[in-house]
């Protein structure tokens, strides 16, 4: 069995046991999750929400916070003298899928 869940603005397909990476959530490491906003659900019959399922959540776990590898963002304007180098390292967090409960 498989959802489709929405968290931080975009839709992942996760199953039981999966490890996804999220944006991040304000819970510490070790605590548990529930996503409540599922939008599909898969398997033997799958059942589309409008926009989300009725009474279907995802358990989790959250397994560790952190950041991911930096990006350089890098502007330039030929013949202008126009430069700006920055950094950044997005926030996520890595959660690992227990159960779905329909």
């Amino acid at each position: 069995m498989y959802a489709v869940i929405e968290t931080g603005g975009k839709q992942v397909r996760v199953s039981e046991g999966s490890v996804i990476y999220v944006e991040r959530l304000e819970v510490s490491a070790g605590d548990a999750y529930t996503f409540d906003k599922v939008l599909m659900i898969g398997g033997e019959s799958l059942v589309i929400g409008n926009p989300y399922v009725d009474g279907v959540t995802v358990e989790a776990t959250v397994e560790k916070q952190g950041k991911q590898k930096k990006i350089i963002v890098f502007k330039m304007k030929r013949r202008k003298r126009y430069r700006r180098k920055n950094g950044h390292r997005q926030m996520f967090t890595a959660v690992k899928i227990d159960s779905i409960k329909a």
